[in-house]
């Protein structure tokens, strides 16, 4: 007996190096690649610094996909990626800002790696983060999982480079089409034109000393097809109609007369312009994150607003927008309701600010605008009880009816601003540019031929029927449709014409200034 337990004794005795060596020999099993990621700074020193820690869960993934092997030894894909990295320069991104390093050792495969998931990053999402110059205020956010786009791209796209690359690539029409245009003139030599001195309204017919120099303005841009016989000092039809072309394109009102706005446009230098349509393709690329097939589209500085259906666009009408001092918020939300015959509670900022000095001045202001004063629970008051130099917590509430300034329609979608579209009855305005008027709700040219594309045809016919009644009602609508308000300042059509529109909140310099920078 004791034979026999001494024997199974050396037998356990024996096994016990044979499992102690177990976990050491399981750990090398880990790929060469993984261990130098899961120790970056002490395995690629050069390298770490450029990765964050989405990068790196961005990177391991990425390379679990290719079975954890270095991928830039296969012939001919480096070279495939440094010429797609070069087209790159199309788009409005720097190809030196994705300098790769030189293949060899593994740190290098790696390096090239996330220089590759940086680059369909940023073709794809943008290389800024637009919460930091343009936020966007999202009714409901829609989760994300941006490492999982980018690597549906990446990994099957080492066999087909330039398909991946047209993959992260927004396919919309404004990115498209503003990408031609940007393309072709990036490799064109720059045009010359020398500034406008400032003077007086020059209007058509007048005499001025800046008429020769505007003449060649407007040839070096070709909106003159050569400088006229005789160039004088006279503000000829010939220079009103191509300045009325020129304020066309640039989102001004066409009437020929150089003011301060008409001015500036035309002294922007060609260098901005460039960087004018480089930062708009970095927009849509943001705003391609947000597009769906069916939307409202707001563009705030041209005061425009367009219909898609399925994608395409299908109807356009002019808007007014919020003042400088009073931005149009930048927004994604879904249209829901429409008010008929809006009442207008006037909010705080502008009973405040321009409201309550008028009243101050003139009492019967208040009769002669038809607002009436209401309690916070709604419940009326009269003007002489009211002292205007400390007035407190009271409202001004204006009827339904033609002097209110929502018109006939509000069209309401939620959001923390209190914006909305509506009606107006100050449609002059619409042949104005720039159309930045309002308190920063969008006024809306043809506002029932837009509710009619929101509409059913009965709700079309029942709208109708409350409307007719001069009463105000809450219509719900049976279909959201989604809108986004946003920000850009230059596009194209499918035919290459660039049109303009003028930085009424001043977001472009900075936003030029970010995409320059090679951080």
């Amino acid at each position: 007996m004791f034979k026999k337990r001494a024997f199974y004794l050396s037998i356990a005795l024996l096994t016990v190096p044979l499992v102690a060596v177990a976990d050491p020999l399981q750990a090398d099993t880990t790929s060469p690649v993984q261990q130098a990621l899961s120790q970056l700074p002490q395995a690629c020193p050069v390298l770490a610094p450029r990765v964050n820690a989405p990068m790196l869960r961005m990177l391991q993934g990425f390379y679990q996909g290719q079975n954890d092997q270095p991928v830039w030894s296969v012939n001919g894909r480096l070279s495939a990626l440094q010429g797609e990295l070069a087209q790159l320069a199309d788009d409005g991104l720097d190809p030196d800002t994705y300098k790769l390093p030189v293949a060899g050792d593994l740190c290098a495969d790696i390096g090239i790696s996330q220089q590759y998931l940086q680059a369909l990053q940023d073709l794809h999402y943008g290389r800024l983060q637009q919460s930091r110059f343009e936020p966007v205020w999202h009714a409901s956010e829609v989760a994300q999982d941006r490492q999982a786009r980018i690597l549906a791209f990446a990994g099957p796209g080492l066999a087909d480079l330039p398909r991946a690359f047209e993959q992260a690539r927004p396919q919309n029409e404004l990115y498209q089409n503003l990408r031609r245009v940007y393309a072709r003139q990036r490799q064109q030599p720059l045009p010359q034109w020398q500034p406008l001195a400032s003077g007086p309204l020059l209007r058509p017919g007048a005499e001025d000393a800046r008429v020769p120099e505007l003449a060649r303005r407007l040839v070096s841009e070709g909106y003159l097809s050569h400088l006229p016989a005789t160039v004088d000092h006279h503000y000829s039809n010939e220079l009103v109609a191509a300045v009325k072309s020129f304020q066309l394109d640039h989102s001004l009102q066409a009437d020929g007369v150089i003011g301060a706005g008409t001015l500036k446009e035309l002294n922007i230098s060609p260098q901005a312009r460039r960087e004018q349509l480089r930062i708009n393709l970095e927009r849509f690329r943001w705003i391609a994150q947000d597009l769906e097939p069916d939307i409202l589209l707001v563009n705030v500085p041209a005061a425009q607003l367009t219909v898609y259906r399925n994608g395409v666009p299908v109807w356009q009408t002019r808007t007014q927008v919020g003042r400088a001092e009073r931005q149009t918020p930048l927004l994604k939300s879904r249209v829901n309701r429409l008010t008929l015959n809006p009442t207008w509670t006037i909010p705080p900022t502008i009973f405040r600010e321009d409201k309550l000095p008028q009243i101050r001045r003139d009492p019967s202001f208040l009769s002669r605008q038809d607002l009436q004063i209401v309690d916070s629970n709604g419940q009326p008051l009269a003007a002489q009880d009211i002292d205007w130099d400390r007035p407190g917590n009271i409202l001004l509430r204006q009827g339904a009816g033609p002097r209110n300034p929502l018109g006939r329609i509000a069209i309401r979608f939620p959001n923390p601003f209190s914006v909305y579209l509506h009606d107006t009855p100050s449609q002059a305005l619409f042949s104005k540019g720039p159309r930045a008027f309002s308190s920063g709700c969008v006024r809306v040219e043809a506002v029932f031929q837009l509710r009619d594309l929101l509409v059913t045809p009965a709700e079309k016919v029942r709208s109708e029927e409350l409307l007719g009644t001069g009463l105000t009602h809450e219509f719900r609508l049976s279909n959201p449709t989604p809108i986004l308000m946003t920000y850009w300042t230059a596009q194209a059509n499918k035919d290459g014409k660039v049109t303009y529109a003028p930085d009424i909140y001043n977001h472009d310099p900075a936003l030029i200034a970010a995409l320059a920078s090679k951080k």
